[in-house]
């Protein structure tokens, strides 16, 4: 692509680019407004009387509905559309936000935390929006222009707010702090319903012929989806094992919890059996068929990637404080580095996906990514700050790069689905996350990044099964006739 063109394709701010931006930046939002308690967690403390224990149940809680929001979520962008969808998730993510500014005890603040998982999974909505407006050829880069924009909430969240809270001081200045990305939220919301449309004009928005569970077009895939199902209710059960160790719940709690989570693993499955009964009386026409074995490896990649980068920011502070003996200031900037090299990092992965095809490209920044993190497993005291920050970069890079790439993907498996399977690949990002700190809070930081070595190069090795997407994709028109999209 030449300059002019990118420029043209992705620096205005008309036409598809100002969907894009428009849809970056309610992300952008809604990451902002997630994350917005992790820097003031000291003042809540301190504000609040609570205890180290409190403080991490509250990390917990945090991310524990992400996982099923994100499904629920892909469900209805796909019937409703992106406009109304994150319209909503903006307007709901505001009245959480107060919700959680306004709490005075540490129940309310942990239910608030809870539902607030429910915000991360505003994530999905976009890669719907963006596939509607940008062509397969394009698709890669503007997604990963979309990620790697957005997840920029969670850094400038780190930076403003605790400036924001002293400037307000008091014991209540992390609330007005809180209180002010939530108005954010509301504000967009209106910007956000009146400047978007859900497709260009005179296209059509295809939305799933049945709700209630992933359509599928074979038997196989029917088994193959009920399986990938139960990362999801086993990482839920790994939270609950954590808050209970926490002291948050007792046994007999914890094993309701437990027979919960079985309860709606079984009523997930019947629903997924409904939507797709039809599968095992009459064979699915060839030409609507799509493979599930895609939406499986992109998951367990994105696992690997996106999971590794929230377990990785959350600890390497430490990391670089305890080998090289730093300020906790100069830790905490070396650490944030590895989260803002999303911004390059993920629009590169998108648009090498774009240029050199999706499959080589997902195999080749995955296997980058492991080697990445088989050297961060060999920094000790004894290397230069330099070199250990530029291995991190390093890794950081590949990291972010083969998540975006996954992500370039998604949208060229099946357009009405793509909510859903995004809301599917998405889920197991968080699982990963909760696989990998689970592994940390056992191992020592070099065991670690030798476990996330290990997860990748897996993932690496699943890569090499994508199907390369090429030709077109069918779609039932309204009116019953089946119109093809070119999905390379």
């Amino acid at each position: 692509m030449s300059e002019s063109t990118f420029k043209s394709s992705f620096l205005s701010f008309s036409g598809k680019s100002k969907m894009l931006h428009m849809t970056w930046a309610a992300f952008f939002v809604t990451f902002l407004v997630w994350f917005s308690h992790a820097p003031l967690l000291s003042m809540i403390q301190e504000s609040m009387g609570l205890t180290d224990q409190q403080i991490k149940v509250l990390l917990i809680l945090n991310v524990a509905l992400t996982i099923p929001a994100r499904i629920v979520t892909g469900m209805l962008v796909d019937h409703y559309g992106p406009r109304k969808t994150y319209t909503a998730m903006l307007v709901a993510t505001a009245g959480l936000c107060f919700f959680f500014a306004a709490a005075t005890s540490f129940e309310v603040l942990a239910l608030a935390r809870f539902l607030m998982g429910f915000v991360g999974a505003g994530f999905v909505i976009g890669i719907r929006m963006i596939s509607e407006w940008y062509p397969a050829k394009q698709l890669g880069l503007a997604e990963g222009i979309y990620k790697g924009m957005g997840n920029v909430g969670s850094a400038v969240a780190a930076v403003t707010l605790p400036t924001l809270a002293i400037m307000f001081g008091g014991d209540d200045g992390w609330r007005y702090a809180t209180a002010i990305t939530g108005v954010i939220a509301l504000i967009f919301s209106g910007f956000y319903y009146v400047s978007v449309r859900d497709t260009p004009a005179g296209s059509t928005y295809f939305k799933p012929q049945k709700s209630g569970g992933l359509e599928l077009t074979s038997k196989r895939d029917f088994y193959f989806c009920v399986a990938m199902n139960i990362p999801m209710f086993g990482a839920l059960a790994v939270l609950t094992w954590k808050v209970t160790v926490l002291g948050l719940l007792n046994e007999m709690a914890a094993t309701a919890c437990y027979g919960v989570l079985i309860g709606l693993y079984l009523f997930q499955t019947y629903h997924l059996y409904k939507v797709n009964k039809e599968i095992f009386v009459k064979p699915v026409e060839e030409m609507m068929h799509y493979n599930f074995k895609q939406v499986a490896i992109l998951s367990v990649a994105y696992a690997v990637t996106f999971g590794a980068e929230l377990a990785v920011v959350s600890m390497l502070p430490l990391f670089f404080k305890d080998v090289f003996m730093i300020p906790v200031a100069l830790a905490g900037l070396f650490g944030a580095c590895f989260a803002v090299i999303d911004v390059i990092s993920c629009p590169s992965g998108g648009f090498i996906s774009d240029k050199f095809g999706r499959k080589g490209s997902l195999v080749v920044l995955l296997t980058g990514a492991a080697v990445g993190f088989f050297l961060m497993s060999q920094i000790t005291g004894d290397w230069p700050i330099a070199l250990a920050v530029a291995t991190m970069m390093f890794c950081s890079f590949f990291l972010g790069s083969a998540a975006g790439s996954v992500f370039a993907v998604v949208p060229l498996i099946k357009r009405r689905l793509t909510g859903q399977i995004a809301g599917m690949v998405g889920a197991y990002g968080n699982i990963g996350a909760v696989l990998f700190l689970t592994v940390f809070s056992f191992v020592s930081p070099s065991i670690f990044f030798l476990t996330i070595a290990a997860g990748i190069a897996f993932a690496a090795c699943c890569a090499l099964f994508l199907d390369e997407p090429t030709g077109k994709m069918a779609e039932v028109m309204p009116d019953g006739t089946v119109q093809f999209i070119d999905v390379h």
